[in-house]
């Protein structure tokens, strides 16, 4: 069916021209070949006759007829459809329920005071909620310590170091009658949030001892030194759980009852 290339009368190699002219003519050829094969099977008459007809709508089309065709707006019914039971029933706002399920699980969780267990356990009796201080005077740390815009006041040459809080400012300072040492200096605002005392009234007081001396100081070094992780500033939260400060809260929630030893008799004052 297809002619092989035939070299010329002199024997010698066609050039690219002649090898192009020769591939137009053979490819033509075939066309005319396929064209006349196709025709015998009715493949070209369907082929044109498929042509002539007009595509389908797509899919997109029909749907935008459509729309095009319904009405903008449903009638609405004349009455709702809703129980007599329904009726005499108030409407349900989630929205506050689920406020209120938020807040007070928020709530809840800033309250949660979390402090490290130690070493060694921590645990008090009844000998160290007689330890805990009092004072009859609220006390504010704007008093003497703080200047009018909020900030504390420090000094590292006139200003006394506080045994709580390290820090060196001014402002009033506790002695200790027992100790009479620097561990015994307390500023106002770390003995009242601490300790639940006034500055104020333990230095009228001769015979007052330091937190430290009676062994209830809840300081970062003084809970270490006893095998205890510092309880970081927790006062805000204590406060709110309705406790005096620091210490009454540290005390009181890990307090262990003490109970008479077996056998014991317990003699009152009459008796003795």
């Amino acid at each position: 069916m297809v002619s092989e290339r035939r070299k010329r009368d002199d024997g010698s190699s066609p050039s690219a021209d002649d090898n192009g002219a020769a591939y137009e003519e053979l490819r033509k050829q075939r066309i005319k070949e396929n064209n006349e094969r196709l025709h015998k099977l009715g493949i070209l008459d369907l082929s044109l006759n498929l042509k002539s007809h007009p595509a389908p709508t797509t899919k997109n089309s029909r749907n935008v007829s459509t729309a095009q065709k319904l009405p903008k707006s449903l009638p609405l019914s004349d009455s709702a459809r809703r129980s007599s039971r329904l009726k005499s029933m108030n409407p349900v706002s989630y929205s506050d329920y689920f406020t209120k399920t938020k807040k007070e699980s928020s709530n809840s969780k800033d309250l949660e005071i979390r402090i490290k267990e130690g070493s060694k356990p921590e645990i008090y009796d009844e000998r160290h909620e007689k330890l805990l201080g009092d004072c009859e005077t609220t006390w504010t740390s704007s008093m003497d310590e703080y200047r009018e815009d909020g900030k504390r006041i420090y000094d590292p040459e006139k200003g006394e170091t506080c045994h709580q809080c390290r820090q060196k400012t001014l402002g009033l300072r506790t002695h200790c009658s027992s100790c009479k040492a620097v561990q015994g200096q307390f500023c106002g605002g770390c003995l009242f949030t601490r300790y639940g005392e006034s500055v104020i009234e333990v230095n009228e007081n001769a015979n007052w001892v330091c937190p430290v001396c009676r062994g209830i100081c809840n300081c970062s070094l003084c809970r270490k030194a006893k095998g205890w992780e510092p309880t970081g500033c927790i006062y805000k939260k204590v406060m709110q759980l309705g406790f005096k400060s620091v210490a009454h809260y540290l005390i009181q929630t890990r307090q262990v009852k003490s109970q008479p030893e077996e056998g014991a008799v317990e003699i009152s004052d009459s008796e003795e």
